[in-house]
């Protein structure tokens, strides 16, 4: 078996992604027979939510290390990553609104689940709500705000507790990492779930289904370049005020390795090298900032959360109201903090935002298949987006030599 993990996993899972639409189209119907084993990957998916999301989230406000570095770097950098997540998640609502990519699908053929209900709760109970009055049944119901706050405040009080804390900290860091490595463990069951759902799908819900998800894969690079090349562009430009040509130029390193392995985590050293020796940012600043957004800054997951919702709603004829759009964009925004930057961890966080908002969790499913290519992209989109803020508040706190930035651009 040495040669089947000596194939890149995105190579194994494209690769089961086109037998698994040929088997489908040529065995019909019948595929669904083999759909047991997508159900299998999925639900081994979801098995991670909780775990994932606690441990993630928690590591990632005690790495701050002191809450007054919260003040000059952290805040503008926090700052920084919620405003620009917001805005991500807002772009795919509107894409998923105006392309409507899950219109015209029979889902007829799909044998649906219990359906989570939509939340019909007034804004007292949805603030009084957000409180956990017990953090286990908490887990235990996998209520999304409770869990996220009440994983803040864990992580806030072990900044508070300082020293006494520290042995705290390094629980959950190491469950952190425990719980990344348990995820990669079930990222190796990618091709053979998305071999089963993309045979399923072809084979049961035919081509209409196919291209709604090449729409949806569509809008999702749409999306992505539009927060690239455009938000990235005018942050870098009007709050950094440094040359944008010459800001790409010194992460296309970056940018490679990060498309190519679709993860946050293993790019995080070359995105280090790039904004130190390219881009002029000061150790201190970029080993900070970028460090902290591969695990808090995930614009493209955050974008592509409120898409596929919308797709998931259409799909399935769910009717969202204003105050579901509010509480996606919260959620996909807490929900993108708390994705791990590792392959799949967007396909983890559906669960979180779908159960929000009722849209049926069948979606995951559905779009499972076809993930991975979109993963890549997402995971380009985050990386320039941790180098991006990077190098503003390097500029605002007067740690950027712009010089550097400037020899990387010939203009």
């Amino acid at each position: 078996m040495g040669w089947w993990f000596r194939i890149p996993l995105w190579q194994r899972v494209i690769a089961a992604l086109i037998l698994g639409v040929i088997t489908g189209f040529a065995w019909g119907p019948e595929a669904a027979s083999i759909k047991w084993i997508g159900d299998f990957f999925i639900k081994a998916v979801k098995m991670l939510v909780v775990p994932l999301i606690f441990f993630s989230l928690v590591s990632g406000v005690a790495a701050i290390g002191d809450l007054r570095k919260l003040g000059k770097v952290g805040g503008r950098a926090m700052l920084l990553f919620v405003i620009s997540g917001q805005i991500a998640v807002w772009l795919g609502l509107m894409l998923g609104s105006f392309a409507r990519p899950g219109i015209g699908v029979d889902t007829s053929a799909i044998q649906r689940g219990a359906v989570p209900e939509p939340n019909a709760a007034s804004w007292t109970d949805m603030i009084l709500s957000i409180v956990p009055e017990s953090p286990v049944q908490v887990m235990a119901d996998v209520q999304v705000l409770p869990l996220i706050v009440f994983a803040l405040l864990i992580g806030i009080g072990i900044l508070m507790a300082k020293d006494e804390g520290a042995p705290v900290a390094k629980i959950f860091d190491s469950g952190a990492v425990i719980m990344q490595k348990v995820t990669m463990i079930v990222m190796e069951l990618t091709p053979f779930g998305v071999f089963a759902l993309m045979a399923w799908v072809a084979g049961v819900l035919g081509l209409d289904a196919l291209q709604s998800l090449a729409k949806l894969v569509a809008l999702n690079y749409i999306g992505c370049l539009f927060i690239i090349l455009v938000l990235y562009s005018a942050m870098i430009r009007f709050l950094a005020k440094v040359p944008v040509v010459g800001f790409y130029r010194g992460m296309i390193d970056a940018i490679a390795v990060s498309y190519s392995t679709a993860s946050s985590n293993a790019t995080l050293p070359v995105t280090l090298r790039c904004t130190q020796r390219n881009l002029g940012v000061s150790p201190s600043v970029s080993s900070f900032v970028v460090s902290l957004g591969a695990t808090i800054n995930m614009n493209g997951t955050a974008m592509y959360l409120g898409l596929a919702t919308l797709f998931g709603a259409q799909i399935f004829g769910v009717d969202l109201s204003w105050g579901d759009y509010i509480m996606i964009s919260v959620t996909a925004t807490l929900g993108a903090i708390g994705a791990a930057g590792i392959p799949g961890a967007g396909l983890i966080m559906m669960a979180l935002v779908f159960g929000s908002v009722g849209v049926p969790l069948e979606t995951i499913a559905f779009v499972a298949g076809v993930d991975r290519i979109m993963d890549m992209m997402r995971t380009t989109t985050n990386v320039t987006g941790d180098a991006a803020v990077a190098v503003t508040v390097a500029s605002m706190t007067g740690e950027l030599n712009v010089e550097e930035l400037v020899s990387s651009d010939d203009v």
